[in-house]
């Protein structure tokens, strides 16, 4: 599967059950706004803003011809760096992504799953949607924060398979955390785990350096070519801009960043 498929199946989690709900009070279409990254803090770390990708999660309710389709429009907007590292060399095995889904209310609760969801409960259903990411396991927790909202943010290992080459990796993420438009917010953070010393401080730093304010024209033009330290940022992932309500075709999704290869 594709990395776009981690927030749609963050978005599906609890959506049948709540979907009858939603088209009895005509609430059957929901969008959220794509949310990045400080231009600066990607500078920094060397992260470059590689697309933005709009992921929209349907379901149908009802039965016979009373059926309704519920529509939850959620946002995806991913960074990549390059590093070499063992197998690796100059490939875009660094990856932070920033997730957005709608925050839907019904008589004032929120019911979208996402808000109560646990790091754990998040990366089981990474686990679930990466058939080449594994043996996932927690590691620390700690207190991080996105939006001026504090969140738990935790560390977990994991084994994957880039390229063809086992490869051992840590995996950062947060819960969820209220947005201005009434979004819910989640950021997922991957890299070699031999990288640690060095991406684990920038993952956090993109973590707190998550803005509204987001370039939808951004071309990921925003670091220079990658060195081995990791200091620079890659320069353009895939040929693909960053702009917004990317295109669903799942072909446009095939590149060599480490979670776009785990299929």
């Amino acid at each position: 599967m594709k990395r776009r498929t981690v927030l749609g199946g963050l978005s599906i989690a609890g959506l049948s059950s709540l979907a009858g709900c939603l088209g009895l009070v005509g609430m059957d279409e929901h969008e959220s706004s794509p949310v990045g990254v400080e231009a600066s803090v990607r500078d920094e770390t060397g992260y470059a803003q590689t697309d933005i990708d709009d992921i929209v999660v349907e379901e149908e309710v009802g039965a016979s011809i009373a059926t309704e389709t519920i529509s939850v429009t959620n946002y995806m907007t991913e960074h990549e760096k390059s590093v070499s590292i063992g197998p690796l060399d100059g490939q875009r095995a660094a990856v932070f992504i920033v997730l957005t889904t709608p925050q839907i209310s019904i008589a004032g609760r929120n019911v979208n799953p996402i808000e109560d969801m646990s790091a754990q409960e998040i990366i089981e259903l990474v686990e679930d949607n990466y058939d080449d990411i594994g043996d996932i396991s927690h590691d620390e927790d700690g207190e991080i924060t996105i939006l001026d909202g504090e969140t738990t943010r935790s560390r977990f290992d994991a084994d994957a398979t880039f390229d063809g080459h086992d490869l051992p990796v840590d995996l950062h993420v947060s819960e969820a955390v209220p947005t201005d438009d009434d979004d819910l917010l989640v950021t997922i953070g991957v890299y070699p785990q031999d990288l640690r010393m060095q991406e684990e401080s920038n993952v956090l730093e993109l973590m707190e350096g998550v803005t509204a304010d987001i370039d939808t024209n951004d071309d990921g033009d925003d670091g220079s070519d990658e060195s081995e330290n990791g200091e620079n940022g890659d320069d353009d992932a895939d040929g693909e801009n960053g702009d917004g309500g990317g295109d669903d075709d799942e072909s446009e999704d095939d590149d060599d960043g480490i979670l776009g290869t785990l299929e």
